[in-house]
């Protein structure tokens, strides 16, 4: 792939140029943009060598991703990742070392309680400095407008799919939860139409019957409210919103502290429209 000439000067220009060229980056430089965008603050403050170790590649890769991008070598592209760190997190990289390297072992239940609230509290901060208020905006119009709302998440996304089943419920909203149960997973999906909406909800390693049911909406003109985990997400170029977080991880352990915060965030400010709008009438 040949490098563009003119090189993203923010941290949101990288992230739309990394997605933009997604398909066309060959396999080791698409691991190393999904390293990039999954650790951001890595790539702020760790050197070529330390950087091309943790993400599985040989310095060299790293060098040839920054001209594929459109710089003139990795320093320039690092730039644009310490830039978005000072201007936003100006105190990150103490509690993230603090949290991913060394330190003592998790060895008693009050540690591991420690550990994931700091690792919460990171990834709540984050969240706040990271999700618009149009994004949210946007959301919202997804979930007020829609006749009906079919909700989808698997494995570790399912409480979150399950609790905004049940919230959505609770408002009023005409609401179907996709749980796939006896395996009538399409089944339950072949009702929906271009008024309706789908909120698609999965994170790495990203759910094979999510993804599917995705492009099935997408394909027919069903509008798509994707929550999910980054740029390279296979759900994000098949949403026409979507809502990143990045959540706590602990020692190889995720929560859903930040994921959870956003799906009541939206619940409420659902709520609030809801009652604004039966005021108004």
């Amino acid at each position: 792939m040949e490098p563009d000439t003119d090189a993203p000067t923010s941290f949101t220009a990288l992230q739309a140029a990394i997605a933009q060229r997604q398909n066309s980056l060959s396999p080791r430089l698409r691991q190393i943009a999904e390293y990039a965008l999954s650790n951001p603050n890595d790539m702020a403050l760790e050197t070529v060598a330390q950087i091309a170790e943790r993400a599985g590649v040989q310095p060299s890769a790293l060098i040839r991703f920054s001209k594929t991008l459109g710089f003139d070598g990795f320093t320039e592209m690092q730039r644009v990742f310490r830039t978005r760190l000072t201007d936003n997190m100006p105190n990150y990289k103490e509690r993230i070392r603090a949290l991913t390297d060394g330190g003592p072992a998790l060895s008693d239940a009050s540690r591991v309680l420690e550990h994931f609230i700091d690792a919460g509290i990171n990834a709540l901060e984050h969240l706040r400095q990271e999700l618009t208020a149009t994004d949210l905006d946007r959301a919202l119009d997804l979930l007020e407008g829609a006749e009906h709302i079919y909700v989808m998440g698997q494995r570790r996304s399912f409480p979150v799919a399950a609790y905004l089943g049940y919230a959505l419920g609770r408002l009023g909203r005409r609401t179907v939860l996709l749980d796939g149960l006896g395996g009538m997973l399409r089944q339950q999906v072949q009702a929906i139409t271009d008024r309706d909406l789908l909120v698609a909800i999965s994170f790495k390693p990203y759910s094979e019957d999510t993804v599917e049911i995705c492009r099935m909406a997408a394909d027919n003109g069903v509008p798509v409210l994707g929550i999910t985990d980054g740029t390279l997400s296979p759900i994000m170029p098949l949403a026409g919103v979507t809502l990143a977080v990045e959540d706590a991880q602990v020692k190889g352990f995720r929560s859903l502290t930040a994921t959870m915060c956003m799906a009541v965030s939206l619940i409420v400010g659902l709520g609030q429209r809801l009652d604004k709008d039966k005021a108004g009438r």
